[in-house]
């Protein structure tokens, strides 16, 4: 092994608002201290409860990717697991999400609110189905 994974970067115009959209949807805790970085207007931070540590840097003239649109390719995506999808769409749209796409095969595809594309997948429901 060369390295451990330290924290998922994301650009974005306003890093107090991706972060808080984050830990709305995730828990955890934006701009816990940690002597790794320095967070301020340009960088903030979210330790999430499980997974790995969020970043979000500050671009000004931040271009959203456009899926599935190459000329502004994605950049990055997280797939995340959701007992209920449809409840889970429900609760990430009224946070500031917007749909992109249902794949027939199982899974939605939706942009946080700095275009960051971002898929729920269905994972075990809490009445083991």
């Amino acid at each position: 092994m060369i390295a451990t994974l330290q924290c998922i970067v994301l650009d974005c115009p306003d890093v107090h608002e991706l972060a808080r959209f984050y830990r709305s949807l995730l828990g955890g805790t934006v701009n816990q201290p940690d002597p790794r970085w320095a967070v301020d207007d340009d960088f903030s931070t979210l330790h999430p409860a499980s997974g790995p540590i969020l970043g979000f840097q500050r671009v000004r003239d931040h271009r959203p990717p456009r899926w599935p649109d190459s000329a502004y390719p994605q950049q990055f995506h997280l797939d995340l697991e959701v007992p209920d999808i449809d409840r889970a769409q429900e609760q990430v749209l009224a946070l500031g999400a917007t749909p992109l796409h249902t794949d027939p095969r199982g899974w939605t595809i939706l942009a946080d609110p700095a275009g960051h594309p971002f898929c729920l997948l269905k994972g075990p429901s809490s009445d083991g189905r």
